[in-house]
């Protein structure tokens, strides 16, 4: 894993070969990230990241200068990972880490994020549910984004807080917002 932009980039950290997450690839990270920064002010902004992995894109946010990012990781190995990381990078004010299952964190969160970031498993059975429990349970502030990555076979074009889908390789980001743009 690597941080690809910001205070920390070029900073490598290496999970170990049986770690079971599928970080978001460097491609599609930079230009996601590309389109972000041209459209919001990251340091300005909160951001919660469903499904942390490796804590790539919570590390990603943090480097280019946001200051409130909340990680939900449910798996020991991958929490503790990130945890050790936002350790070994002196950021532990900036990231609020949770050990615990998205889904019910999303079910009890009472917090708003400007800008909601979910890489789930791409087989996760119920991954189609996510964009209606962002939108349920009202996660987002009024000009908030939610961006879904998920492989070819999803579509989430029909949803109607839908905006854009953008490609890269074999990830998709789909981007929603409180209104069609």
């Amino acid at each position: 894993m690597r941080i690809i932009g910001g205070e920390f980039k070029g900073r490598h950290f290496s999970p170990g070969s049986s770690f079971k997450a599928r970080p978001t690839t460097d491609f599609a990270k930079e230009n996601l990230f590309n389109i972000l920064i041209h459209r919001i002010d990251l340091d300005e902004i909160s951001v919660l990241d469903l499904f942390g992995g490796t804590g790539s894109i919570t590390l990603e946010f943090v480097s280019r200068g946001c200051g409130k990012v909340t990680c939900v990781e449910k798996n020991y190995r991958h929490f503790s990972f990130i945890q050790a990381t936002v350790k070994t990078l002196g950021v532990e004010k900036a990231v609020h880490l949770i050990k615990g299952d998205v889904f019910r964190f999303l079910e009890k969160s009472a917090g708003k994020y400007d800008l909601i970031f979910a890489d789930p498993p791409y087989a996760l059975p119920n991954l189609e549910t996510l964009p209606e429990l962002i939108f349920q349970h009202e996660l987002l502030t009024p000009d908030g984004i939610f961006i879904l990555e998920h492989g070819k076979t999803n579509s989430f074009e029909s949803h109607p807080q839908f905006s854009e889908l953008r490609k890269y390789g074999s990830v998709h980001f789909s981007m929603f917002s409180q209104g069609k743009d």
